[in-house]
């Protein structure tokens, strides 16, 4: 808000400024005239313009100083049109003395100039034109092109104060416009800051509109879309177990991880629910249905993988018990956009859909995703699923049929990198595209022994 008052003070000079400026103007023109005077016999159009000049100065100050703002911009045009026919009829009657008419004549050049560009310069060599044609009613210029030095001297130093107390007028405005944008930019700045600190609490389509500025299209409309939940088993035991600043740091590192895999697969995070995150695909920027569902069940499974990755991390950190999460995922129609009042709204999806996805993915086992068969049917030709029969939903009168993600078909044949598996006194988790080459002897070494230890055993 300051540096918009600032910019408008910069921009339009003020009664009081504009007061200074006429009044060294007039004060020069009278000057000229003054010094045309035969003060022995006095000329009353010579004492009437001069009179003139001075009342004009002071009225005009009391004629705008308590305008509003918008008026004070138009008013001063008009003014300056005045002030370059009063220059005019001053010329006039001075018989177009060389030197004062060159001083005035560029005065109005510049203060055209500045003020007003091209249009400006037209508009007041228009006025001072009128001026001088409005002079002929009351006098006849000789036209002898008058060098007198007392008229020369009265304009030359009327005009110079001018021109130098415009000058420091000018040097000062600068100041104060170079002071507005080292402020301006500071104030930028932290703008950029605030800006990024509050995306980081606003879903990305929700930001991205209101940059935009077309936030008026996030009202709630009827989408088909990917809904996926998924929480941490027996997270409620483990706050309880461990001390709070190092459930917190845990909890941010497996949030954070799992937010950097929704980005890649270009999902949208509705929500964090404590240990909880539901995820959208189809909100905004959709390429389909089936392509939103193939890749939230891609996102899915990258998350089940990276998760096997950060429980050796957990142990290793003195959490015995390793962190299992049970995924959910529905494909279906619901209702998406801002819900709330005027004063606080909510970028979010409702609808029975919504429901069928957060029951499922209470109904998973650990480490276990679960789909209905909407999503299936879509995703059933790139990702491999076991039909796990019907389930009884919570909230749904009949049972609902669902799948267990087991991977992508790309990953279960030859080119398999992935391999999992767990029993009582068995648990195997493989990555080979995370293996570096230097570990790979190591790896094949460790299975190679538990084989031959497993196969020499005697188990009763």
């Amino acid at each position: 808000m300051t540096s918009k008052i600032d910019s408008e003070s910069l921009q339009t000079e003020t009664p009081i400024q504009q007061y200074y400026f006429r009044a060294l103007i007039c004060f020069a023109a009278s000057g000229t005239l003054a010094s045309f005077v035969n003060w022995n016999k006095p000329n009353p159009v010579y004492i009437g313009v001069i009179v003139l000049l001075l009342a004009y100065a002071y009225g005009t100050y009391f004629f705008t100083r308590k305008q509003i703002p918008e008026l004070v911009a138009r008013n001063n045009r008009w003014l300056s049109y005045i002030d370059a026919g009063l220059i005019g009829i001053v010329l006039s009657l001075t018989d177009f003395s060389i030197l004062p008419c060159v001083m005035f004549l560029t005065m109005i050049q510049f203060n055209a100039l500045i003020s007003g560009g091209i249009r400006k310069l037209l508009e007041d060599n228009t006025a001072f034109a009128a001026g001088v044609l409005i002079s002929l009613f009351i006098h006849s210029p000789q036209l002898i092109l008058s060098g007198n030095i007392q008229i020369s001297a009265a304009s030359l130093i009327g005009v110079a104060t001018y021109f130098l107390v415009y000058a420091i007028y000018m040097h000062q405005r600068l100041h104060k416009l170079m002071l507005s944008q080292k402020q301006l930019e500071n104030e930028q700045k932290w703008h950029k800051i605030r800006a990024y600190k509050l995306s980081r609490y606003l879903p990305p389509t929700v930001w991205q509109a209101i940059n935009r500025g077309d936030d008026k299209h996030l009202q709630a409309e009827r989408k088909r879309i990917s809904v996926f939940f998924s929480d941490i088993k027996d997270f409620s035991q483990l706050s309880e177990e461990i001390e709070a600043e190092a459930l917190t740091e845990l909890l941010n590192h497996y949030l954070t991880e799992m937010s950097k895999i929704v980005a890649h697969f270009g999902g949208t995070i509705d929500k964090f629910m404590g240990d909880g995150i539901m995820v959208l695909f189809g909100d905004s920027a959709s390429k389909g249905v089936k392509d939103d569902a193939t890749r939230c069940v891609a996102m899915a499974i990258a998350m089940k993988k990276r998760i096997k990755a950060m429980q050796v991390e957990w142990f290793n950190q003195g959490i015995k018990k390793p962190l299992q999460v049970r995924m959910g995922i529905n494909t279906g129609y619901c209702t998406v956009g801002t819900f709330g009042t005027s004063n606080h709204l909510d970028y979010t999806v409702l609808g029975t859909q919504v429901n069928l996805a957060s029951r499922l993915e209470s109904a998973a086992e650990p480490d276990e995703i679960l789909i209905s068969h909407e999503t299936w049917s879509l995703v059933k030709d790139t990702v491999m699923c076991r039909d796990k029969g019907e389930i009884t939903v919570k909230g749904f009168s009949m049972p609902v049929k669902v799948y267990q993600v087991a991977d992508l078909r790309k990953e279960m044949g030859k080119n398999q990198s992935y391999f999992e598996d767990r029993a009582e006194g068995f648990s195997m988790y493989l990555d080979m595209d995370k293996v570096r080459n230097y570990d790979k002897q190591k790896v094949i070494e460790t299975l190679e022994k538990a084989a031959s230890r497993l196969k020499d055993k005697v188990i009763v």
